[in-house]
C-alpha cells in the first residue's frame, strides 16, 4: 500500500521543471499556453500544435502533446449596396476587444496520464501604442492510471485494487498581459482552485491537491538593423510553496522569417533527486525555426545537466502553427514576430 502511494507522489512531482503542469520550451512562440490573457491579443486567428518527447531513449519517459486555437472578435465593416454609392455602415460593428481560445493536451509520465481541456475568454484594452489584456480560463483534467505500465512487488496491493483508475478535476486560470511594439510582460496564476485529487473510495485513503502555480514572463525586442532583431526574455515560475525556477532566453530573428535561440533553465524545482536541489538539474536549450507565409515551424532540443540527461538522448520539442489575418496596419503596438 505504501509503495503505491509513494510511487504516485514521485510520478506526479518528478516531472521536468513544472511539477503538475506540462513543460514547454518554445512558449515564447505561443504564450497562450501559460497565460490565458494572450488569447487573441495579436488580432490573428492562430492554431498551434506542439509535440514534446522528454528524455528520449528512456522507457516510459514523459511526453506532452498539445493543440491550441485563439482568435479575436475584430471590428467588422458592412457595406450597403442599396445606394448608388457604396458606403460603410457603422451599425453592427464589434468592439474588437474580446478574444477567445481553446487548448487541449495530454501529458504522460510512466503509468500516469493527464488529459486536459481549457476554454478561455480574454478582454483587451488598447492604448495609443500599447495594449493591456486580461484573461480567464475554465479547465478540466482527467487523471488516469495505466496498470499495464506498473510493476508492483505486491500485485494484490489493496490500495491499488481499491483505487479508481481515473478522476476528473475542474479548475481555473487567470492572467494579465501587456504588449507594445518592443516590450511584452505577463503574470498568470494556474490551478487557482487547488482542486483535491482523491484516490480510492476509502475516506481515510491518500489524497492529493493540485498546487497553484504562478508564471511571470517578460521580453524586449531590440532592432539591430532592418533584417536582424534580438529578443532577450525570461520566465519565472513558482508554486504556493515558493519552489521557484527561472528560464533565461535569447533569440535572434532574421528577415522576419528565421530565428535561432538559446535558453538556460535553472534546476532544483522539479525533482526529488538531491542533485537537483544542489543546482545540478539545470538545462540548456537550443531552438530554431522558420516562417513560410502564414505557417510557422519550430524545433527545440533540451539537455539536462544531471544523471538522467547523461543517460538519454535529450528532450525534443516540435511546434507548428498557422496564423490567419493581417493586422500589422490595424494595431500600432503589434509585435512583428
Amino acid at each position: 500500500m505504501v509503495r503505491f502511494a509513494v510511487l504516485f507522489v514521485l510520478m506526479c512531482t518528478f516531472r521536468s521543471h513544472a511539477q503538475q503542469l506540462p513543460v514547454y520550451s518554445q512558449y515564447m512562440m505561443n504564450a497562450f499556453l501559460i497565460n490565458p490573457a494572450v488569447a487573441g491579443h495579436e488580432g490573428y486567428t492562430a492554431i498551434n500544435v506542439t509535440a514534446r518527447e522528454q528524455w528520449l531513449g528512456m522507457q516510459d519517459a514523459p511526453g506532452t502533446y498539445a493543440i491550441s486555437a485563439q482568435t479575436r472578435m475584430l471590428r467588422n465593416s458592412y457595406i450597403s449596396r442599396s445606394a448608388s454609392i457604396r458606403r460603410r455602415r457603422r451599425v453592427m460593428s464589434r468592439s474588437g476587444r474580446v478574444g477567445y481560445g481553446g487548448y487541449a493536451f495530454t501529458d504522460m509520465a510512466g503509468a500516469f496520464n493527464r488529459t486536459g481541456i481549457q476554454g478561455t475568454y480574454s478582454y483587451h484594452i488598447e492604448f495609443s501604442a500599447s495594449q493591456l489584456s486580461f484573461g480567464i480560463s475554465l479547465t478540466g483534467y482527467q487523471f488516469r492510471i495505466n496498470e499495464e505500465k506498473m510493476n508492483l512487488l505486491d500485485p494484490d496491493d489493496q490500495l491499488l485494487l481499491n483505487t479508481e483508475k481515473s478522476a476528473l478535476i475542474p479548475d481555473a486560470n487567470f492572467g494579465v498581459y501587456y504588449t507594445d511594439q518592443h516590450l511584452y510582460a505577463g503574470l498568470s496564476a494556474m490551478q487557482l482552485f487547488q482542486s483535491p485529487l482523491k484516490l480510492g473510495a476509502d475516506e481515510d485513503g491518500p489524497g492529493f491537491k493540485m498546487m497553484r502555480h504562478y508564471f511571470i514572463i517578460g521580453g524586449y525586442r531590440f532592432e539591430i538593423n532592418r533584417d536582424i532583431l534580438l529578443e532577450p526574455s525570461f520566465l519565472f515560475k513558482t508554486t504556493e510553496k515558493f519552489i521557484a525556477q527561472i528560464d533565461l532566453n535569447a533569440k535572434l530573428y532574421f528577415q522576419e522569417n528565421y530565428w535561432v535561440g538559446l535558453s538556460y533553465r535553472s534546476g532544483g524545482s522539479y525533482s526529488l533527486v538531491e542533485e537537483s536541489f544542489n543546482g545540478k538539474g539545470s538545462s540548456a536549450i537550443i531552438m530554431g525555426g522558420v516562417r513560410v507565409d502564414k505557417f510557422y515551424f519550430g524545433y527545440a532540443f533540451d539537455y539536462t545537466f544531471n544523471a538522467i540527461g547523461a543517460r538519454t538522448l535529450g528532450s525534443h520539442e516540435i511546434m507548428a502553427a498557422v496564423k490567419f489575418g493581417d493586422n500589422a496596419r490595424r494595431y500600432k503596438w503589434l509585435n512583428r514576430y
